[in-house]
């Protein structure tokens, strides 16, 4: 396989029986010794009224790492522009890129943004899937409906407390070309005004779009000649479309000449398989939480996991998520990520852990450092 980088997705998760502090002092640990291990990026989600989820604002919590660690990629993965505008999004980043220049990653999402303005072209064929399977194997469950979310009394206050009273969200193309032109210092208002964004204008970041389908953001991305993370780990269904749209898309830019694509994993590595599956227990109570629309609970113990009482509803709401997460020994989950990058063609690879204990969670990244490395693959691009 070629040269596959490996970098890390942080949503700062809280573990049963600790705070908001402890999570994020874990998180600026981990981005250390991530930086130490060779790691290439180190992201940040946002997510909002989540009592199991510190990760609330991406731009802070990489403030406050940039300041802990000084030459490991920090980003954004992502921004959700469906309540925030193209200004305070380029003010932030500049902000931090002043004191910490060329080392920040934008990652944008349209999350609680307008729906998509039309689906992937028909040339973006995605590779046929059969049997649940790619053509190398990959495993590709069936789509999740997100429908019941959308309807849930809780999605809707999250998006209430988060807009201004009557706003409606940017259009996500025009609002990309807003943070592209602020960045540049080629903004021009409707009318003819320049906007000059200090600090922020001229910032050294790298842009990215964030997306799960191969609807709005791929063409989004693909069209602007921007980088394109898709998600394996929260839409498994539809990664292999998401990619395939995107490549559709892209036009060479100022940016790339050629598409560049990241695709993210939920991984648990240990010494064993064994190990590795004990330490995993938690994930599916987890994922139930969020797919019930009650929001992320704390990450629980495998003890804690297996006290649930699950019914068939449960297993069905999390099935595709638990049968796409890699659990194993290091060999056994570096053979899942190559899968993944073959059946994808990615640059880069995005990984994702969750373990009740710190210790745990640090030591599956270093196991997984040590792998890649056996194997001839750098964790950052050459």
């Amino acid at each position: 396989m070629p040269d596959t980088p490996l970098g890390i997705l942080d949503l700062v998760p809280i573990p049963s029986g600790a705070t908001a502090a402890d999570a994020l002092r874990n998180s600026i640990d981990l981005a250390q010794r991530a930086e130490r291990l060779g790691y290439a990026r180190y992201w940040f989600a946002e997510h909002h009224l989540n009592p199991g989820v510190a990760g609330t604002s991406p731009a802070v919590v990489l403030a406050l790492t940039a300041s802990a660690t000084s030459t490991i990629r920090l980003g954004s993965g992502a921004v959700q522009l469906g309540h925030r505008t193209a200004l305070s999004t380029v003010e932030e980043f500049g902000l931090v890129d002043a004191l910490h220049p060329g080392r920040l990653d934008l990652g944008l999402g349209r999350s609680g943004g307008r729906p998509p303005a039309q689906p992937a072209p028909p040339s973006a064929t995605a590779p046929p899937v059969a049997d649940g399977r790619a053509p190398n194997g990959l495993l590709v469950p069936p789509r999740f409906s997100f429908e019941h979310l959308l309807g849930s009394p809780r999605i809707a206050l999250q998006r209430r407390l988060l807009q201004q009273p009557g706003a409606e969200p940017q259009d996500y193309g025009e609002q990309i070309d807003d943070i592209l032109a602020l960045l540049a210092g080629t903004y021009r208002s409707p009318e003819g005004v320049e906007a000059h964004v200090v600090p922020g204008e001229g910032a050294d970041v790298e842009v990215w779009i964030l997306g799960s389908s191969g609807g709005q953001s791929a063409q989004v991305a693909g069209a602007r000649g921007l980088r394109f993370a898709a998600n394996y780990h929260v839409s498994p269904a539809t990664v292999l479309e998401a990619v395939a749209g995107y490549r559709a898309f892209f036009q060479p830019s100022e940016f790339l000449d050629k598409p560049h694509i990241s695709v993210s994993a939920d991984v648990v590595v240990a010494e064993d398989d064994a190990t590795a599956h004990e330490l995993a227990t938690g994930y599916a109570l987890w994922v139930r939480s969020i797919r019930t629309a009650e929001g992320a609970i704390e990450f629980p113990t495998p003890q804690q996991a297996r006290a649930h009482a699950w019914s068939e509803a449960d297993r069905a709401l999390v099935q595709d998520r638990v049968d796409t997460q890699f659990v194993g020994s290091p060999g056994r989950v570096a053979d899942q990520l190559e899968q993944l990058q073959e059946a994808t063609d990615a640059d880069e690879l995005l990984i994702t852990t969750i373990t009740h204990d710190h210790a745990d969670r640090v030591r599956s990244y270093e196991l997984l450092a040590e792998e890649w490395r056996r194997r001839g693959n750098p964790l950052q691009p050459r």
